[in-house]
């Protein structure tokens, strides 16, 4: 059986590995001249189970509208005349509840939970390196609001199995010492002690090379420009590489285009509700590494992530929802590397800051969709959102136990997709 993947990021690789295994011929197909090269490429670097509050949640409504004009909000959104983004901003709305964002909540634990012991079975398996720590990951709060709205998560992470413990600002700065600037204005944290971090683009990039030598066939320069359709099937797609077109056949496609996997889908009448949410990273070399961090670091009141990732600090957040435009907005670019330098002022060169945009490809419930179609040879593993690098192993895993006919090893809500 011959299985073709569609997107060559960090879901699409770990997806070619786990359906190798299962003993399937895997083609893989990308437009980038490698694996990992769009949103797998600068991302946050936190594999977070920790981080599985869903955005759409009763306190969400307020704070976009507090933000609406703020050019550095954490989270922007600019209106458009687009249907697709008003038609994922009223489902989001509509997620907005307490009893649906505590369902969701248990969604991305479970994922979370599995992928990452999926991943560190890969990695031990495989020996990988991608500039990984495991010493957990640790947020923090300069907020006392933020920090007493982060208990109740929290505690319900900790039900579920993700041991999310809290902790006072002295036994923060003890875990990580980097914080001690922040010292008088600590209000407390949380630590995930399973947690970890690594560089996504070169474990994609790694994890791309054992696919190769187990087989994978990896078609890069290559875009997906259409179907071929059969009755309730897809029989071929339409590529275009260096100007020809093609017509790539095979047995069954899983669809792992990130951002752009919603408008692809739309051509099969699909109606994905995935749109893009711009987030921006930079990367830092480490000026002084005493003062710089070595565990993970999330700040929520700001929506920033922070990995160490050898000699280099990557800082990662907000988003901004405003089209497929990966434009850099200098103003959003400038709040996260004051916010940083504020933070660790001696920890990194700031004056060398390299900027990076990414679309994350976002779902108005924070839930990717991960299962099989209404088009019976099309499966899905796409819309991850912040937390692709997170899940990209275990909804892989998963994903090809579907295709073999197997029930997957979680919990979890296995999502097809309406026909428009």
């Amino acid at each position: 059986m011959h299985v073709v993947v569609l997107g060559a990021g960090v879901v699409g690789v770990t997806s070619a590995w786990f359906l190798q295994r299962q003993g399937y011929q895997v083609t893989v197909i990308d437009r980038q001249p490698a694996a990992g090269l769009e949103t797998s490429y600068a991302n946050g670097g936190q594999i977070s189970v920790c981080h599985a509050e869903p955005w759409a949640n009763p306190s969400t409504p307020l704070k976009v509208l507090k933000w609406l004009h703020r050019n550095d909000a954490p989270l922007l959104f600019r209106p458009r005349l687009d249907a697709a983004q008003w038609r994922w901003a009223l489902a989001f709305l509509g997620q907005c509840t307490s009893a649906r964002a505590a369902d969701n909540l248990r969604q991305m634990v479970n994922l979370g939970l599995y992928s990452r012991s999926k991943l560190q079975e890969l990695r031990v398996e495989l020996g990988l390196e991608y500039d990984h720590l495991t010493r957990g990951i640790l947020h923090f709060y300069t907020s006392q609001k933020e920090f007493d709205s982060a208990l109740e998560p929290a505690r319900q992470m900790r039900e579920l199995g993700c041991d999310r413990q809290v902790v006072s600002a002295a036994r923060a700065i003890e875990l990580e010492p980097a914080l001690a600037p922040l010292k008088q204005r600590l209000a407390g944290g949380t630590y995930t002690e399973e947690d970890e971090s690594g560089d996504a683009r070169k474990f994609t990039q790694a994890l791309a090379e054992r696919c190769k030598q187990a087989g994978v066939v990896f078609k890069y320069n290559t875009e997906v420009v259409g179907f071929e359709r059969g009755i309730g099937r897809i029989d071929a797609v339409e590529t275009l590489s260096q100007g020809h077109h093609h017509n790539l056949r095979a047995d069954a496609w899983v669809l792992s285009l990130g951002s752009f996997s919603a408008p692809l889908a739309r051509q099969l009448g699909l109606a994905l509700n995935i749109y893009p949410a711009k987030g921006y990273s930079i990367t830092v070399p480490v000026k002084n590494p005493e003062a710089a961090f070595n565990v993970s670091l999330t700040d929520d009141e700001y929506k920033l992530v922070y990995s160490r990732l050898g000699d280099r600090m990557r800082i990662a957040g907000t988003a901004e929802f405003s089209g497929y435009s990966r434009r850099l907005n200098v103003t959003r670019c400038q709040a996260v590397l004051r916010r940083v330098a504020a933070v660790m002022p001696e920890a990194g060169h700031w004056d060398q800051a390299e900027y990076w945009s990414g679309l994350r490809p976002t779902t108005p419930s924070s839930v990717p969709y991960v299962g099989k179609s209404v088009i019976s040879n099309l499966f899905l593993n796409t819309g991850h959102g912040t937390l692709g690098w997170t899940h990209a192993c275990g909804s892989a895993a998963a994903l090809a136990d579907i295709i073999a006919g197997r029930p997957p090893q979680l919990d979890f809500r296995f999502s097809g997709v309406s026909v428009t």
